[in-house]
């Protein structure tokens, strides 16, 4: 069946936006408090865990509105082809039948994952985010980029000047 490696890209392109969907919501949804225990204890990944908590609403934009949207319309477009791929091969009435079903089919498939997977990534947010902080951990230490470097950072009262090096922030004093 030649459809066959085109139903697995389809398949991974689905379940890529439902996974960028969970990680999206498990870090508005999670708590900071349990990863100061973790990073006090020198757990892995709990002091990235942090950082993804503490610019959730960046991390959520990024993963729901523009990896999740554009995976939704990359399945959509792919499951279209494959309806067209296999429509050309049938009568026109079949043609019909079978965009239509493919279609709402990969509609069905990807609304029904992220619904199932918002319901998961609520009940296990903290759970969730501390994998998400181990795998930045992970690129963090094989690639040498510093992905938590940007945003809040995680452990430090210092302020970034206006040539990128670090100053102590001064504190207000009493009365002024």
């Amino acid at each position: 069946m030649p459809f066959l490696p085109a139903f697995g890209v389809l398949i991974v392109i689905i379940m890529i936006g439902i996974l960028f969907d969970i990680i999206g919501v498990a870090t508005t949804a999670a708590s900071e408090v349990p990863y100061h225990a973790m990073a006090a204890d020198k757990v892995t990944g709990a002091k990235e865990a942090m950082w993804v908590v503490r610019n959730a609403a960046s991390i959520a934009t990024l993963c729901n509105d523009m990896i999740g949207d554009i995976a939704g319309t990359l399945s959509g477009a792919v499951g279209t082809s494959i309806a067209f791929a296999i429509a050309r091969e049938m009568s026109i009435l079949n043609r019909t039948a079978w965009v239509t079903l493919l279609v709402s089919g990969v509609a069905a498939v990807t609304v029904g994952g992220k619904a199932f997977g918002k319901q998961l990534a609520i009940q296990k947010s903290n759970d969730i985010v501390h994998w998400v902080g181990k795998v930045i951990y992970g690129l963090e230490t094989v690639t040498g980029l510093k992905i938590t470097s940007l945003g809040n950072t995680v452990g430090t009262s210092r302020k970034r000047g206006a040539n990128g090096t670090q100053k102590r922030c001064k504190r207000a004093k009493q009365g002024d």
